[in-house]
């Protein structure tokens, strides 16, 4: 299987869309996994959303629901709800059951492009359906800030926003399509970011429509 030109296991570059600098520790790979490569990744994808049901999670204190709908995979689930707030905990808030291990393609893209050396520890999976969005936010509940957080793109495009290490920093925009791989770590890591809108019909990976985002995440240290 290729992933954005490499071939897992023996790490070749084949030509691949160079990597991108967004802005200090923010780097951007284009079309990262190839169309094979997307199509796998969403059906391991789905094995797990079958193991560990998409849910909506809603914010601390008001319980307003959010737009995105969520599930996990990992040793840990990313958490949010009206009673514990932001959080990881090791099982689904509805089956009570562990979460299903992150898939080996996971686990090779993160050895692929992070560039730490311990494992994620969590995975979450988003799904977006055309009207859903995502505000300006910062990865701030893990112990282990020092590893970076890697993004992976798959189904309609967005529109991504970045900005700096204050919510009051300017921000930038700029599209994300299917396949598209984003690494926030050093100066980046704590950065500002958010999705501002799902484009519809622009792409043919999911049947439903929608986008699926997956974050891969070291929580200790």
């Amino acid at each position: 299987m290729i992933y954005g030109g490499r071939v897992l296991g023996r790490r070749i570059l084949l030509g691949s869309q160079p990597m991108q600098i967004v802005q200090p520790g923010i780097r951007y790979f284009p079309d990262y996994l190839d169309r094979g490569g997307q199509e796998a990744m969403v059906e391991s994808i789905r094995q797990v959303v079958a193991q560990a049901p998409l849910y909506v999670p809603a914010m601390p204190k008001t319980g307003k629901p959010l737009s995105v709908r969520m599930t996990n995979c990992g040793a840990l689930g990313w958490m949010t709800d009206k009673e514990g707030g932001y959080r990881y905990q090791p099982t689904h808030p509805a089956t009570g059951k562990p979460w299903p291990a992150i898939p080996r393609e996971l686990l090779a893209i993160w050895d692929d492009i992070s560039g730490y050396d311990k494992p994620p520890e969590a995975c979450l999976i988003n799904f977006y359906d055309d009207s859903a969005h995502m505000g300006l936010h910062q990865d701030s509940d893990e112990n282990d800030l020092a590893a970076p957080v890697v993004s992976l793109s798959l189904g309609a495009t967005c529109l991504f926003r970045i900005g700096g290490n204050k919510r009051t920093d300017p921000t930038r925009s700029f599209k994300l399509s299917s396949g598209d791989a984003l690494v926030l770590g050093g100066e980046g890591r704590m950065s500002f970011h958010g999705v501002d809108r799902i484009y519809p019909s622009t792409s043919t990976l999911l049947k439903q429509g929608g986008r699926i985002n997956l974050t891969l995440r070291r929580v200790n240290r």
